[in-house]
């Protein structure tokens, strides 16, 4: 199954139209990547606090379809996909009641902490990028075949 992460639009992320401000957008994917990573197993205290890599995000992109309100409910898809042996891309999509308000992608590099030098995925990443990617080919294999049927 995609991971999905669920999320209540609050007032503090809308601008002054009364619509959710499109940064606030990058940073509700960010919640489903730190939540997915968590329901994978990573200890993401570790992970943020004491790490030896990082991977920082170094490309992102937003596409925003429809207004999203206060008090709409989200739901969060995310793909992520293993793009070089140092990075990888993460595919958002988010929904308000099946229907698609918007589309996010970031790319993000592994560096050692130190150096600030690329480096290759450690195997926690690699593990959590197939784990997501298998289950996301398996529901699009799915919806493939209901839409035949």
């Amino acid at each position: 199954m995609i991971f999905t992460y669920k999320r209540t639009i609050r007032f503090q992320d809308t601008d002054a139209a009364g619509v959710v401000y499109f940064a606030n957008v990058l940073s509700m994917c960010h919640e489903a990547y730190e939540e997915s990573l968590g329901h994978s197993g990573i200890n993401i205290h570790n992970f943020f606090t004491r790490p030896f890599v990082a991977f920082p995000i170094v490309h992102a992109n937003v596409d925003l379809l429809r207004p999203m309100y206060c008090g709409d409910k989200l739901m969060i898809s995310l793909i992520p996909q293993k793009i070089g042996m140092d990075k990888f891309e993460i595919s958002y999509e988010i929904t308000v009641n099946d229907v698609i308000v918007a589309k996010a992608i970031t790319r993000q590099v592994c560096i050692d902490v130190n150096s600030r030098t690329k480096q290759e995925l450690p195997d926690e990443m690699i593990s959590w990028l197939e784990t997501n990617r298998r289950d996301a080919e398996g529901v699009e294999r799915r919806k493939s075949r209901e839409e035949i049927m």
